[in-house]
């Protein structure tokens, strides 16, 4: 790790640059209080799957971030290196992987309005 002001070494092309996940459709319409229960289900279990808190928080923090290039400098800081650039699946330092549903990082398309 660099400070602010340095450069990365050459070679060290392997961090990616994270992007919107493709537009997806859920199995039937829902509204955004059941797609938000939902993730809020995802969240309070996600560490239970292994891996470090920590990243978990920083992934959360990411995938609700509406700002690409804030959400970016949050996976890079917390360490976190991005497999898929959509952040579907990531890894920590250490090795463990992280898998985020396409729910928790954008809406559908079948979105529905509550009532």
């Amino acid at each position: 790790m660099g400070c602010v002001g340095s450069a990365p070494a050459k070679g060290d092309g392997n961090a990616k640059k994270i992007r919107k996940p493709k537009p997806w459709k859920h199995p039937q319409p829902i509204t955004k209080s059941e797609l938000e229960q939902m993730r809020d289900e995802f969240w309070d279990t996600a560490p239970h799957y292994g891996g470090q808190k920590e990243i978990w928080d920083a992934l959360r923090a990411a995938a609700a971030e509406p700002d690409l290039s804030q959400a970016q400098v949050i996976v890079d800081c917390a360490g976190v290196i991005v497999q898929n650039t959509d952040l579907t699946i990531c890894y920590d330092e250490r090795g463990a992987k992280y898998e985020l549903p396409k729910y928790v990082l954008s809406e559908p398309t079948n979105m529905i309005r509550d009532n």
